[in-house]
């Protein structure tokens, strides 16, 4: 393609025959690959012809386009950023409606969370084809929640949220998500045999099987309810000492009469009532007494309580798809914005998808961290310039006042003596 055009006089952007290499190492390298949705934000002014803005109500966050700060390319790290403090944002995509009936579904984008959030989502969702993009919100079904959270210093995590049979079921294992400010790529991978893999900067974070993860279906294994544990089974780790005795001073009132106390000399009993020394806090007081702890010599163990299938348990082999995906929105809260989404995919194939992060956010981290690094050494530098500036003026200050200082003791000397 590039070839072709500079025969006749022209350039392909490098952005332009990245995207055609993807696409066409694709086709080549599997006739299987299907890619269902994508949007870098490469042309312009353009994504607002496919984006919806929803009108839930009227005061929802506004999304610009932008690279930030600072970046690795100022065309190619373009994307969507809220731009308003403490506001709900809500706006998606749609696209032709498909099935991952048989086949691998990966939902894969960025997040640069370059105001280093303090409490906002970072998360997307994926949404049927009947869903009202007018009125999207956060009480929409959705089929799938994915993406970082994050909430002060307690929550820090990456959800997955499945829906199945009309109900949302949060991954059991806690994800930890990327906090630094910089880009990262969000990947997750839900396959045909019911096993699913999240990667965060094309690394595992996490992988299992949908059942054992999720809360979908009953436990395939449940106690023997006719089973009863022994009852000369000890399960005490530790029992009380029978050597121990409690010392003979140790009971002791918690609360004594203060019988130092002497009644005012202003009380008036038929006003206060009778007077009576007050109730205050022994010192002497210990607690209650407890034998000191000591190893049980019985000790069996926890008793294993025998299993049997679980009558209510019915393998589903459907846990993983869904028809009619149609559409990508981002229905978020940020108390302080300037999230940044971008390279936003959504295929069947994980090669397909790992080469596409590579060639995206793979080429760009490296001098956007770059830049960052630079305008923060220029800022200290300008900080360093301005403090020394600061005080270079306070102290040509100090010497003109000791110079004003020194001319008014030398006039009022010379009065002195004129004077004597």
């Amino acid at each position: 393609v590039a070839a072709g055009l500079r025969e006749r006089g022209g350039r392909a952007p490098a952005v332009v025959v990245l995207r055609l290499a993807l696409l066409l190492g694709a086709a080549l390298g599997s006739t299987r690959c299907t890619v269902y949705f994508q949007e870098q934000f490469l042309d312009g002014a353009n994504w607002q012809k496919r984006w919806v803005n929803s009108e839930y109500k009227p005061d929802l966050g506004k999304f610009k386009l932008s690279a930030g700060k600072f970046y690795g390319d100022a065309v190619r790290d373009k994307g969507l950023q809220t731009s308003e403090n403490s506001k709900f944002y809500a706006m998606s995509s749609r696209f032709k409606p498909f099935s991952n009936k048989g086949k691998t579904l990966v939902i894969q984008y960025t997040v640069k969370h370059e105001q280093k959030i303090d409490c906002g989502g970072g998360y997307v969702k994926i949404f049927s084809s009947n869903l009202d993009q007018k009125n999207l919100s956060g009480d929409s079904h959705y089929y799938i929640m994915f993406g970082p959270d994050i909430c002060g210093s307690e929550t820090k995590k990456v959800h997955v949220i499945l829906n199945h049979k009309n109900k949302p079921h949060p991954i059991k294992k806690p994800i930890r998500c990327k906090v630094d400010g910089y880009t990262h790529l969000y990947t997750l991978i839900i396959r045909p045999d019911q096993t699913y893999e999240v990667k965060i900067d094309n690394r595992m974070v996490a992988a299992g099987n949908l059942e054992d993860d999720f809360d979908f279906l009953p436990p395939r294994k449940i106690n023997d309810p006719t089973v009863r544990k022994p009852t000369d089974w000890d399960d005490r780790m530790q029992i009380d000492d029978p050597n121990d005795i409690k010392p003979e001073d140790w009971d002791e009132p918690e609360y004594i009469t203060d019988t130092s106390a002497e009644k005012p000399e202003d009380w008036d009993d038929a006003v206060h009532g009778e007077w009576h020394y007050p109730v205050v806090k022994n010192p002497l007081y210990r607690g209650e007494w407890k034998p000191r702890q000591i190893d049980n010599p019985n000790y069996r163990g926890v008793w294993p309580h025998p299993q049997i299938d679980n009558p209510n348990y019915s393998p589903d082999f459907s846990i993983y798809s869904y028809e009619n995906i149609s559409i990508i929105g981002l229905d978020i809260w940020q108390v302080r914005a300037g999230t940044i989404f971008d390279n936003f995919l959504i295929t069947d194939d994980e090669d397909y998808a790992e080469d596409f992060g590579d060639e995206t956010w793979g080429e760009t981290k490296g001098p956007e961290r770059e830049m960052n690094i630079k305008q923060i050494e220029e800022e200290q530098e300008r900080e360093r310039v301005t403090e020394e500036k600061h005080f270079e003026q306070r102290f040509k200050k100090k010497l003109e006042r000791k110079k004003e200082s020194g001319k008014h003791k030398a006039v009022r000397n010379t009065v002195e003596k004129e004077e004597f």
